[in-house]
């Protein structure tokens, strides 16, 4: 007789997860319909609000615009007085951009060294107090900055600035007549220090997020420390350094006290940077506003809409960076 086949029943079918369509549509209970109509409304009410400041720019920046004689964007002068007014940005837009590019050229790589110092070279003990005091020159107001700049900066910057004469007056850019250093490099160094601590932080943070997986790898390939940190630990987070850059930035060209207690403003380019004078947009706001008429206001304000559109521009610029490099990062492994 043959062996009896066993019959098994066969396992039931596995039942597929219902999927609840209120809950597929959006948040079901209150508490996620309160914080997703917070943060929708948080969003629209940001819209709402940089609308309204580019309305109010525009509104008040072209009731000066048409009564202005000279050419706005170009005129070398700053006189809402005269009948008719007659002023213009280039002086301002020159030393905006001018003193925030020295800033950035200071502070980005001295920020990015020290951000990678703290997180790959110094000693465990030495990093708590080093963040300790950069969190602290972050927390540092800006017209103790420029009372530091206006005492104690400026008179000894003298020696900078004959140093840089004698090597290196020949191109003009850091000639020196022997004048007060109330000039754009000081104002730019100024910066510098001021944007340091915010580059710094968000800087170290990013290459604190460096996948440990990705330096061993290299360390096991034989790549000395320095390789490392070209080849694993700068390209992770290079997109975050130019976020970091970006708001370092932001506060270079909109900086007003600090810039108006070191700089000597006058409405003329000058080629060097070491020669006295200039303005920015910031100082020049600061300064006249108290003492200006309704149209001196305007006229004020227009030239607020201008760095309002610069900031505008660098954000846009920077997002574009980012998104073209976001490929490259190690966050996207």
């Amino acid at each position: 007789m043959g062996t009896p086949t066993q019959i098994t029943d066969a396992p039931p079918p596995a039942q597929q997860p219902t999927v609840d369509k209120r809950a597929a549509r959006g948040a079901t209970r209150p508490g996620d319909r309160i914080f997703l109509g917070l943060s929708r409304g948080s969003g629209i009410l940001l819209l709402v609000i940089m609308a309204a400041i580019a309305v109010f720019l525009t509104y008040r920046a072209s009731l000066a615009i048409s009564k202005d004689q000279g050419n706005f964007l170009t005129t070398f002068q700053w006189d809402t007085n005269l009948v008719p007014p007659n002023f213009g940005i280039a002086v301002l837009a020159f030393g905006t951009v001018v003193s925030s590019i020295v800033a950035m050229v200071i502070a980005v790589p001295v920020a990015v060294a020290i951000a990678l110092f703290l997180t790959h070279y110094a000693p465990r003990r030495m990093r708590g107090p080093i963040a300790y005091v950069i969190d602290l020159l972050a927390a540092v107001p800006s017209i103790v900055y420029g009372l530091w700049g206006a005492l104690v900066l400026v008179p000894h910057m003298n020696g900078l600035f004959g140093w840089l004469n004698d090597y290196f007056g020949w191109t003009g850019v850091f000639s020196w007549e022997g004048g007060a250093p109330r000039s754009m490099l000081t104002v730019g160094i100024l910066l510098a220090i001021m944007i340091l601590p915010i580059i710094t932080n968000v800087s170290r943070e990013v290459f604190r997020q460096v996948p440990q997986m990705h330096e061993e790898a290299a360390l096991a390939l034989g790549a000395t420390r320095w390789e490392v940190i070209r080849m694993a630990v700068i390209p992770f987070g290079r997109s975050g350094v130019i976020s970091a850059s970006m708001l370092g930035l932001g506060r270079a060209l909109g900086e007003t006290m600090a810039v108006a207690t070191v700089l000597s403003p006058t409405f003329d380019i000058q080629a060097s940077l070491l020669d006295p004078g200039g303005g920015t947009f910031a100082q020049n706001i600061a300064s006249k506003f108290g003492e200006a008429t309704e149209f001196g206001r305007d006229a004020l304000i227009a030239s607020g809409l201008v760095l309002f559109v610069i900031t505008l521009l660098v954000n846009g610029a920077a997002r574009a960076i980012i998104a073209r490099r976001k490929e490259y990062s190690g966050a996207n492994a």
